[in-house]
C-alpha cells in the first residue's frame, strides 16, 4: 500500500493544498485541532527527521516558515504549537515525516510541547550530559 502522504505528492490522493514547492508540499489536516492546523511534508518517502538528507533540511524548515507565516497573515491566530510526533510511541500516525502547524488561540484549552509528555528522569543532568556526549 502506498504511504498516504506520498500519495498525497503525486496527486494520486486528494488534499487541500495550501502550498507547494519543489520539495515539499503543506496542506490542512483531515482531523484538524484548530482552524488552520496545516502539516508541511517533504516530496521524498523519509519516515522522520533522522532520514531527511541534511541537505534539504533548510529549505525543508524554511517551507515550515513560509506556511506558518501565510497561515499567520490569513487565519491570524494568537500563536503556533509546532511539531514533530516522530514514531509510533510518539502519536506518528503516518510513517512519513510531516510537521504539524497548529494555530493556537487564546482560551482554546491546548497546552504547551512541555506538557505533551510527564515523564521526568532519575538521572541527573550531568548524567544526562555524559550519555548523551558518550563520556564516561
Amino acid at each position: 500500500m502506498e504511504c498516504l502522504f506520498c500519495g498525497i505528492a503525486s496527486g494520486s490522493v486528494p488534499a487541500k493544498l495550501i502550498s507547494e514547492t519543489p520539495k515539499s508540499l503543506a496542506f490542512l489536516d483531515i482531523h484538524p485541532r484548530a482552524l488552520g492546523h496545516a502539516l508541511v511534508v517533504p516530496k521524498g518517502h523519509y519516515q522522520n527527521i533522522l532520514e531527511l538528507p541534511t541537505d534539504l533540511i533548510g529549505d525543508f524548515f524554511r517551507d515550515v516558515q513560509l506556511v506558518t507565516e501565510l497561515i499567520s497573515k490569513t487565519i491570524q491566530p494568537d500563536g503556533f504549537t509546532i511539531g514533530i510526533n516522530q514514531n509510533l510511541v510518539a502519536g506518528q500516525e503516518v510513517d512519513h515525516l510531516h510537521v504539524h502547524i497548529i494555530p493556537r488561540f487564546k482560551g482554546d484549552n491546548g497546552g504547551s510541547v512541555q506538557g505533551v509528555v510527564s515523564n521526568h528522569p532519575n538521572d541527573s543532568l550531568d548524567e544526562v550530559m555524559k550519555k548523551i556526549k558518550n563520556l564516561n
